[in-house]
């Protein structure tokens, strides 16, 4: 709540309207995507790297002349796990850059660089003030409160919520003063190039004032992380099912961020260093070679079982579920959802494939039985964890490399078996017993049709390659209401997030058939679903409008 206050007053100066406040918090969730998508990359490299230079791997098959202490392939791997750490250690500074280059409207580079700058200039006024007025001795008394940060010594650990805050405010600042004007004596410093200044002078009073009022906010957020753990299973199952509720609304990067990667999530002392957040503290454990906790990896080992055993189960439930003159159709559709699902753990796809056909198959199905799952690794004391979502390369890097001793991931497969059943039961059995339209089902085509391999070659029939993206592109602007109707275009991992004038402008049929899974419309907000593919689709568009305009 404190976090929805914070950006609701700096960005839309009151609380008071409900949509206004969604709106925020989804540009701030879209934010997280940048640095959250560095994760994978550095958790390969950490995961190797620690995996094959751990005493107990190299114990157990005998590897101590190729891979021991000395050899040219451990110092190899070592470099590898040291260049992925550094990733993890410094990830609130690409946090601050995210946000502050998301957020801004104009001449985001500016506002990325001001962030970088202020982040630093932050750390260093409230190290100083810390040394000069604080008591050091008091404050460490906090477990996880006192760290090392970026290079400075005996300072506050914000976590990512220091880069966060700072982005915001430099954000804030760059929006309002980088088209300002200043009188010709000191006109070199006007426009763009005074948001790095104001940005570091504001940088060195949110210091001092977090020098002061952090401890407060750090100290609730270990009572809470500690309150959470107090509630067992039962606290599990509630973090599993507000996690998979959330992602329609496209606000779960939103939630389960706190728990990742501050004190929310945990407090942990891993080879003497004190380490907060779940995340952190599984990739802490897994560099120097310790078993995972399972009360870290409970907010990441549910995901597994029905990521890669429950949703391809359910995808072959909705295709025989399919009427026999579609299934060719929904074929595709659901195998390529699926691998998606199995291989990097992207599920909307397919959530957005039954979503909409029945939202108690989701909310009342799938999100229990998700919920569940996360109650049952914990339970079983499952320590797989993962860098991004849970696919197959995480299960393997972060599950079946480390070795059973360190993870415990063999209940991962035998309970995903069981959950691939479930899954196909439980669909196959509401699907038929309540008539649900889901793909294949429906009566008409226009409002389930998805982009499928046929409509790419059918448009690739009457044209070249960049005739297709630039086809689609139009259809993409013109069933978001048209040029005129855009005020923002950007993407998260797996949407098309769109700010339109109008939201009554916004046709649903003609985007979803250019391929999107779903489409959701809150007031002027609109969340279009297409999958892993975004990113492309989002720079087709683009240059699609850039090159509109000089025409």
């Amino acid at each position: 709540m404190l976090l929805t206050f914070f950006v609701d007053y700096i960005f839309l100066g009151e609380i008071t309207m409900k949509g206004k406040v969604m709106d925020t918090l989804q540009t701030l969730g879209r934010t997280f995507m940048l640095p959250i998508a560095l994760l994978p990359a550095a958790g390969i490299m950490l995961g190797i790297g620690a995996s094959f230079t751990g005493d107990a791997f190299i114990e157990l098959y005998g590897l101590e002349n190729i891979l021991g202490e000395g050899t040219v392939l451990n110092g190899f791997l070592s470099i590898l796990s040291d260049s992925g750490d550094v990733i993890f250690g410094n990830l609130p500074l690409f946090f601050a850059i995210a946000v502050g280059l998301g957020v801004a409207k104009q001449a985001k580079e500016v506002a990325a660089l001001s962030a970088a700058v202020a982040y630093f200039m932050m750390y260093a006024s409230m190290t100083s003030t810390i040394d000069n007025f604080r008591d050091i001795d008091a404050l460490n008394e906090t477990a996880g409160l006192v760290g090392s940060v970026v290079g400075f010594d005996n300072t506050l650990n914000m976590g990512v919520f220091g880069g966060i805050i700072i982005g915001l405010i430099v954000a804030y600042l760059h929006n309002r003063f980088y088209k300002i004007e200043l009188p010709d004596a000191l006109s070199f410093f006007s426009g763009t190039r005074f948001v790095p200044i104001i940005s570091a002078f504001t940088a060195v009073f949110v210091g001092i004032l977090m020098a002061f009022l952090w401890p407060f906010a750090g100290g609730g957020i270990a009572w809470l992380g500690e309150a959470v753990a107090d509630l067992g299973y039962v606290g599990t199952f509630l973090y599993g099912f507000i996690y998979r509720a959330l992602i329609p609304l496209g606000l779960h990067h939103v939630f389960y961020l706190p728990f990742w990667q501050t004190a929310l999530g945990g407090v942990a002392e891993v080879a003497g260093q004190t380490v907060e957040g779940a995340q952190n503290i599984l990739f802490a454990q897994l560099s120097a070679g310790e078993p995972i906790d399972p009360e870290a990896a409970k907010f990441f080992s549910g995901m597994f079982p029905f990521m890669i055993f429950g949703f391809p189960a359910a995808a072959f439930a909705m295709y025989q579920a399919a009427r026999e003159e579609r299934k060719k159709d929904v074929k595709g559709l659901m195998v390529s959802a699926s691998l998606t699902s199995i291989f990097t753990g992207i599920t909307e796809p397919i959530e957005f494939s039954f979503l909409f056909a029945s939202p108690f198959l989701y909310f009342g199905v799938h999100v229990v039985l998700g919920a569940l799952s996360f109650v049952i690794m914990h339970v079983l004391e499952v320590g797989v964890g993962l860098t991004f979502s849970g696919g197959l390369l995480d299960f393997i890097f972060y599950g079946i490399l480390p070795g059973q001793a360190m993870t415990n991931w063999i209940p991962v497969v035998i309970v995903g078996v069981i959950y691939g059943f479930v899954y196909y039961f439980a669909f196959r059995f509401f699907i038929h017993k309540f008539d649900l339209k889901t793909p294949g089902r429906e009566e008409g085509d226009t409002e389930s049709k998805l982009y499928t391999k046929q409509d790419y070659k059918d448009k690739k029939a009457g044209g070249k390659t960049g005739d297709v993206t630039d086809e689609m592109s139009k259809d993409i602007i013109e069933g978001l209401g048209g040029e005129d109707n855009l005020n923002d275009v950007s993407n998260c991992a797996t949407r098309l997030r769109v700010n339109v004038k109008d939201g009554e402008k916004v046709d649903q049929p003609l985007l979803k058939s250019t391929g999107a899974a779903g489409v959701m419309v809150k007031g002027n907000n609109v969340q279009v679903i297409y999958g892993p593919k975004v990113a492309n689709i989002k720079s087709n568009i683009d240059e699609y409008r850039q090159a509109q305009k000089k025409e």
